[in-house]
């Protein structure tokens, strides 16, 4: 009787502790979830050149791992965004908290005016190091050259040179986008006017080629697709995507050699909301929103994660370049001199 006693009592008391300790494990995991969906929240303002609809599945892809946090975005072309911010900082006050533009010598701009904050992510070690900044003030996401597009059923054999836009058989049949508004084709005017092979007479033929300029290379894209030119300078995963679209148009990267940008990002030094910024940077180079940019179309900067079909990894490029702080430091000049020669176009 006694050892009956005695056993329904250790029962008991195995009992009572288990409940309490499934009670302590629940309020922990309650605490945990309540940890985690408070860990980073508010509000915060994404600026970027992307294609809005590229823009907005980055953010969607982001929300789902951090819900809590509202992503306002504001897009324009690159030109155009860093004078909101410039206009933003004369007033004392950039509402950016994340930047994501064209290339690297927008970023060198905003360093020089000490407006980025210093972040080395543990996912830029997948990046190549020579695409991530030293100081970690921004890091490239992708890769993306300025190769041509032309539309197939104005051209039966297109030519794999940039001569064809400065041949006469040509002339009023070219596009390009503007380095007056385009960050990437403010680049690409540094990078072959830098070029011995190419130079400002390059575009002296565009121009008395007759070469129309326009805003962005969404609308070079849709002037060729369209049929209005023959030929276009464009970023090249447009075009590649375009064509996997039934576009009659196809990508041809020039033989001679094609400029190439990496659209960095970075985190103004200014942010309210750091936490949440640099969690978006992560994201954004992790291999989860590597993979996203291939599955959008882009040319995946981190190593390990294939080019989507159409487009041309950074080892299957013949690039041509400049050195950075040249390119930076000329850029007003340069963009001043193409607006001259093509009457601000």
């Amino acid at each position: 009787m006694k050892k009956t006693l005695l056993f329904i009592g250790l029962l008991m008391m195995m009992l009572f502790t288990a409940a309490c300790s499934d009670q302590k494990d629940e309020t922990k995991a309650k605490e945990g979830d309540s940890k985690k969906s408070d860990e980073v929240s508010g509000e915060m303002h994404f600026y970027t050149s992307q294609p809005e609809e590229d823009a907005q599945a980055l953010v969607d892809a982001f929300n789902k791992k951090y819900p809590d946090v509202t992503v306002n975005v504001f897009r324009s072309g690159t030109e155009e965004v860093m004078n909101k911010i410039q206009a933003e900082n004369k007033a004392g006050d950039i509402q950016a908290d994340v930047l994501l533009v064209a290339d690297a010598v927008t970023f060198e701009s905003l360093k020089k005016d000490d407006l980025l904050l210093n972040y080395k992510s543990d996912e830029a070690a997948s990046i190549p190091e020579e695409f991530v900044d030293s100081d970690g003030a921004y890091a490239g996401t992708k890769v993306m050259a300025t190769a041509l597009i032309v539309n197939k059923k104005k051209v039966e054999k297109p030519e794999a040179s940039w001569k064809v836009l400065t041949d006469g058989k040509s002339k009023e049949e070219s596009i390009m986008p503007s380095p007056l508004y385009s960050g990437a084709a403010a680049y690409n005017l540094g990078v072959f006017t830098r070029n011995a092979d190419f130079g400002w007479d390059f575009y002296e033929k565009l121009n008395q080629n007759g070469t129309a300029v326009v805003q962005g290379n969404g609308a070079v894209l849709k002037s060729v697709a369209g049929g209005e030119k023959s030929y276009g300078m464009i970023v090249d995963f447009l075009a590649a995507r375009a064509e996997k679209d039934g576009s009659p148009v196809e990508l041809i990267y020039p033989e001679e050699g094609v400029p190439v940008i990496t659209e960095p990002i970075g985190i103004l030094k200014n942010t309210k909301q750091e936490k949440a910024a640099k969690l978006f940077v992560d994201f954004v180079l992790s291999e989860e929103g590597q993979n996203l940019a291939a599955e959008i179309g882009y040319t995946p900067i981190r190593k390990g994660i294939k080019a989507p079909d159409g487009l041309k990894s950074i080892e299957e490029i013949k690039v041509l370049e400049a050195p950075v702080k040249e390119l930076f430091e000329n850029r007003d000049q340069d963009k001043e001199e193409f607006g001259k020669l093509f009457k601000a176009s």
